[in-house]
């Protein structure tokens, strides 16, 4: 059985964007059943789990025959062997991976640094000065973004595929701004997305025991660790 680790909570401003939601979400798309393994964050400390995932984060992934981190590598394992996330001729295949990274290597450093003003240092002095900066840079490539789209539905071949599953996680990371709104064809990709039967299953799942703990302690519903 396919095996994935998990956080049991995070704070809500991260629930919804913890990346095993990208694994998750492949499975799905890819009707394969998994297992998730629910860690606390004290967990992730374990020389075990570093075993598995050196850096301590989420997820890491088993299934029988591989073991894995890094949540867009798993995505594109799973990916290589579905054909509904990768079509099975070379070009194809190639554009999928190619705007796999992209999402990684070309949108994200460019999302990554806004959210983590707002995130984690909202307030502090010096974000005064340096977000306008952050936003206009990202602006910029969001546009760049959205003229490469132009009027397709999905990044490759007009086909959703495992690249749309790390391009809309990123982009989702915005979701606390009004920014993608600005940029219609995106936000309507991200809708698309969103909308899919399989992506609502994997919120779904990674929500659950978020819930589950907010339940037994209503504390945590404030962020509260």
């Amino acid at each position: 059985m396919i095996q994935v680790t998990a956080f049991k909570w995070v704070p809500p401003f991260a629930q919804g964007s913890v990346r095993d939601i990208r694994v998750r979400w492949a499975l799905e798309e890819a009707g394969l059943g998994y297992d998730d393994r629910l860690l606390g964050f004290e967990d992730t400390a374990t020389p075990q789990y570093r075993a598995l995932q050196p850096f301590g984060q989420v997820p890491a992934f088993s299934d029988g025959k591989v073991e894995m981190f890094e949540s867009g590598a798993i995505v594109l394992y799973i990916a290589q062997s579905s054909d509904q996330l990768m079509p099975a001729d070379p070009a194809g295949r190639a554009m999928v991976m190619t705007w796999l990274f992209a999402a990684s290597n070309s949108i994200e450093p460019w999302v990554a640094p806004l959210a983590d003003i707002d995130l984690f240092h909202a307030g502090e002095a010096w974000t005064v000065e340096r977000r306008p900066q952050v936003e206009a840079q990202l602006r910029k490539r969001l546009g760049d973004l959205q003229a490469a789209l132009g009027d397709r539905k999905w990044f490759a071949n007009d086909r959703f595929s495992a690249a749309d599953i790390l391009m809309t996680h990123v982009l989702r990371d915005l979701r606390h701004t009004d920014i993608v709104a600005d940029f219609p064809a995106l936000a309507d990709y991200v809708a698309r997305a969103e909308a899919r039967p399989a992506f609502r299953r994997a919120l779904a799942d990674q929500m659950k025991p978020f819930r589950a703990a907010e339940a037994q302690n209503p504390a945590l519903v404030g962020g509260a660790a």
